[in-house]
């Protein structure tokens, strides 16, 4: 099985129906192929609460879920890519799309320039999707927005270009001056080859860390800080803690994303802190920077498979457990500094704290390290924000694990 094949995320039968339908259309130069399947197969493709469409991922874990949320497939592309970006249409516009599916999110953000541009700027979009069938997809539900059209149409070429369909359905014309640019492949290597403070906006789209863990290493992110703008803005569903601290190794700033369709917000990252407006939770500062569980994916020479990269984070993780991170049982780092009630708890926490020199949830040692969050502001501040509290609490658990209270304590730190 090919890489391309291996990450696709839809489902397999929906796939394979893809597939021979294009197959068929090569062969025979016939719409009806193309045309047939959603009608044909309706139920790999499930209309959200917006009434867009979504479509069925592939069995995971024995579970079958959308590539959506159940909420609103478009209205998402608008509340987590769109609106937290504040995009000035009055110079021209660049945006990276990682893992483009559908289209849906490029398409808001094509919505979002039309209305709001006054026709003298230009809108670039490079959209990188490695799975053809996925974005064959997007030529077959109805388009929410009329936007959608202009991105199928896209969509259409670039699979006509690498002769995987034949035929010219798409009537919409893309305008002068939107340019859109479709990148079947690897995003890994597509990044490599783009330049350097390109663009003003990343899109972060994949299905999920486990299943595409390539796609959000902090070595990938390296690449987002290349080609991004100083005042750049990275946007992404998710609040996983590995992606976060992904982001932060780069050299990014995160903060707190929109809520929507989901329990928890996303994550936006920005070279710039002034671009920011929300802190991360506090347990979350503190879980991320002082436990296993933040230390963030990694693919060195962006080439190891998604197997890879999941087993030698499980490796570290094992390996940084009581010798340079504090263990993430029962969420131990929240504990520090706080009073403890529930005394089984505490004993477990405790067991866990003192295994890295830290002799109880109230000790000089506990009080120490988690100090930064006593100045934490929802407000993100240039001088006193998520980023800036995380890798002081990460270099304060250092000290207390090498040096001891007593020797920071001698030293005047």
């Amino acid at each position: 099985m090919s890489y391309v094949e291996e990450s696709t995320v839809i489902d397999e039968t929906i796939y394979d129906l893809i597939n021979e339908a294009f197959d068929n259309e090569r062969e025979y130069k016939d719409a009806k192929y193309r045309n047939s399947i959603f009608s044909k197969y309706n139920d790999y493709f499930v209309k959200t609460d917006d009434g867009s469409y979504s479509i069925k991922s592939r069995e995971i874990n024995h579970k079958v879920e959308t590539l959506h949320t159940s909420t609103g497939a478009i209205s998402e592309s608008f509340e987590k890519f769109i609106k937290p970006l504040k995009l000035d249409y009055g110079e021209d516009i660049a945006i990276l799309d990682i893992c483009a599916g559908l289209g849906y999110n490029s398409s808001a953000a094509i919505d979002d320039f039309i209305k709001n541009s006054d026709g003298t700027t230009r809108l670039h979009i490079d959209m990188l999707e490695i799975s053809k069938p996925t974005l064959a997809a997007g030529l077959m539900v109805p388009s929410p927005i009329e936007a959608h059209d202009i991105t199928k149409k896209a969509i259409e070429q670039s699979l006509i270009d690498c002769e995987y369909a034949s035929l010219e359905l798409e009537s919409t014309e893309i305008p002068s001056n939107i340019d859109l640019k479709i990148h079947i492949d690897d995003a890994r290597q597509v990044i490599q080859k783009l330049p350097d403070a390109t663009y003003d906006a990343i899109f972060l789209d994949p299905f999920s860390q486990n299943m595409s863990p390539e796609l959000v290493s902090v070595d990938f992110f390296k690449e987002f800080r290349r080609v991004i703008k100083e005042n750049g803005i990275v946007c992404t569903y998710t609040s996983s803690a590995p992606v976060r601290m992904g982001f932060i190794e780069a050299d990014f700033y995160v903060s707190l994303g929109p809520i929507f369709g989901r329990f928890q917000g996303g994550t936006l990252a920005s070279p710039n802190p002034k671009n920011l407006t929300k802190s991360l939770p506090k347990n979350d500062e503190i879980k991320m920077a002082l436990s296993d569980v933040g230390i963030p994916f990694r693919d060195p020479n962006l080439n190891l498979s998604s197997k890879e990269i999941l087993d030698n984070r499980t490796e570290e993780r094992h390996n940084a457990r009581h010798n340079t991170k504090i263990s993430s049982a029962v969420k131990t780092p929240i504990f520090l500094g706080q009073v403890m009630d529930d005394e089984p708890l505490k004993r477990r926490v405790e067991r866990n704290l003192v295994k890295m020199n830290i002799p109880g949830v109230l000790s000089k040692e506990a009080f120490y390290i988690v100090e930064p969050e006593k100045d934490y502001k929802e407000e993100y501040l240039e001088d006193n924000n998520t980023r800036t509290r995380v890798l002081e609490m990460m270099s304060r658990l250092d000290e207390i694990k090498n040096k001891g209270i007593m020797s920071i304590i001698e030293n005047g730190e």
